[in-house]
């Protein structure tokens, strides 16, 4: 509990920081559409939160979410943020004698669930030029057997930014069904990807895409995302669901208003986006950091810190003692964590400009760094 109390007050004191800039977290701070906020205003207004939602989502909710995803005859589950969806999936599948077979880095949470649920997490190195920093057919083949009961796919890959075809897809699908594991496709980055595939688009009877409105409609402190797959698989799901009498109303609201303004609002999120990613891109490479992959189809980037001489957890205090929140390597892989930073890049330009102008200089302040605390 102790560790827990100090990993509140961390993020506690982030948020008491006036003007902080967040670029660590991967979240949207590109102020909202208006259609957006006017339906959530709406919401609270009408005083919808004072009922409860349907337990799988509002229907017209759960069948834009399907149509967002372009496959007819899914059925689509809302949850309370993307990280329940994922929660959800190791509860009915992950038991002792299991395993959860996914890539070293990944997103950590399932990988605890999943422990938490009595399964042995096998984590596939990735990291490297050798393989693209990609999982591949060969590589998934040598870390999977017959105990795999999830094989869990970040695609794009958080925090590396690489996105897989529609033929590696296809094949890791079918590695799965040759182990009896359900491939859990997390596309919660899809729409910042050039040409992504959803697994269910290839295998509808044993692919589910976990999803969230948290990065592309920056939604994270309202809580949604969701499953989309088969029925008879979203009913499994459901069934173990804790979420018995819905999600939260006023963020269905905003999430149906966002799917109809989709096309207009990415385009313009995906502008600010790449030209955050440039700038921020060059200035580590003028102080020697490198961009290991480029360009990154996530709402982020890696910045390997290596030749600064300093430890990547220097540079997130560093940056914080100035109002910017980036994140350690630490934080999504014990094995390469030394070796880089995160920076999100979805949030105003002037935070971007900000990060790129002062990123020597918070190389330089941690240098001379000699109590760096605790970092979450």
């Amino acid at each position: 509990m102790a560790d827990l109390s100090v990993r509140n007050r961390y993020f506690d004191d982030l948020f008491s920081t006036p003007d902080l800039a967040w670029m660590g977290q991967n979240t949207n701070h590109i102020p909202a559409h208006p259609a957006v906020t006017a339906a959530m205003v709406a919401s609270i207004e009408a005083g919808e939160f004072n009922a409860y939602a349907p337990p799988l989502g509002f229907e017209a909710l759960r069948a834009a979410i399907v149509e967002d995803f372009g496959v007819p005859g899914l059925e689509a589950l809302v949850t309370e943020g993307g990280v329940n969806a994922l929660a959800l999936i190791t509860r009915a599948r992950a038991k002792p004698g299991t395993t959860l077979v996914t890539t070293d880095p990944t997103w950590k949470w399932p990988c605890q669930f999943a422990e938490q649920q009595g399964a042995e997490v096998i984590q596939t190195p990735i990291y490297g030029p050798e393989t693209g920093y990609k999982l591949t057919p060969d590589l998934l083949r040598a870390h999977i057997d017959e105990r795999c009961a999830i094989l869990y796919v970040v695609d794009p890959n958080n925090p590396l930014g690489v996105t897989y075809s529609a033929e590696e897809i296809t094949e890791f699908a079918a590695i799965a069904k040759e182990n009896g594991a359900l491939l859990v496709h997390d596309c919660t980055y899809r729409d910042f990807a050039e040409g992504h595939t959803p697994a269910v688009a290839v295998d509808a009877e044993n692919c589910i895409c976990s999803l969230s409105f948290s990065k592309w409609l920056g939604l994270a402190g309202m809580r949604i995302g969701g499953l989309v797959g088969r029925p008879e698989l979203i009913a499994e799901l459901a069934a173990v669901s804790t979420s018995v009498l819905g999600g939260n109303v006023v963020a269905q609201r905003g999430a149906m208003a966002g799917l109809k303004v989709k096309a207009e609002w990415m385009a313009e999120v995906r502008r600010i986006d790449f030209a955050n990613k440039v700038k921020i891109r060059a200035a580590a490479e003028a102080i020697g950091m490198t961009v290991p992959v480029w360009p990154s189809h996530g709402n982020f980037l890696v910045i390997e810190t290596g030749a600064t001489g300093v430890t990547p957890e220097a540079i997130v205090e560093a940056a914080r003692l100035d109002g910017v929140m980036i994140r350690q390597g630490a934080y999504h892989t014990a094995a390469f964590g030394d070796r880089f930073i995160k920076v999100s890049t979805t949030v105003p330009e002037a935070w971007a400009d900000k990060l790129a102008t002062n990123l020597a200089g918070y190389v330089e302040t941690a240098r001379g760094l000699t109590d760096v605390p605790a970092l979450f």
